[in-house]
């Protein structure tokens, strides 16, 4: 019988741990001055580059399951507006909330 060949690979060095290295070149970074810190490759942002900036514009709370027992009027008043009677709670919940806050 014939034996099959295998063909031979590449022998690779053995690889650093990725997390590891970053470390390393991010502790080199930080050891370094400022003024010795290439940043030619980041352009500088013109002054009024942040006149129209909103904080929290992208924010979405982490949102949680729970079970809620609600009186039956409230629930069939939620939902005769169509879908979406769960995000109405949610919404009324945190205006309630926010105003809430804003009274303490």
């Amino acid at each position: 019988m014939r034996r099959a060949t295998r063909t031979k690979r590449a022998v690779r060095a053995p690889r650093r741990d990725i997390a590891a290295r970053r470390r390393e070149e991010l502790a080199a970074l930080a050891a370094l001055p400022d003024d010795q810190i290439d940043t030619s490759d980041i352009p500088e942002l013109p002054p009024g580059a942040w006149k129209d900036a909103v904080r929290g514009r992208f924010y979405r709370p982490v949102k949680k399951a729970v079970s809620l027992r609600l009186d039956a009027d409230v629930i069939a008043w939620l939902r005769k507006s169509g879908k979406g009677y769960q995000t109405r709670a949610n919404r009324i919940l945190r205006q309630s909330m926010l105003a809430d806050i804003s009274r303490a």
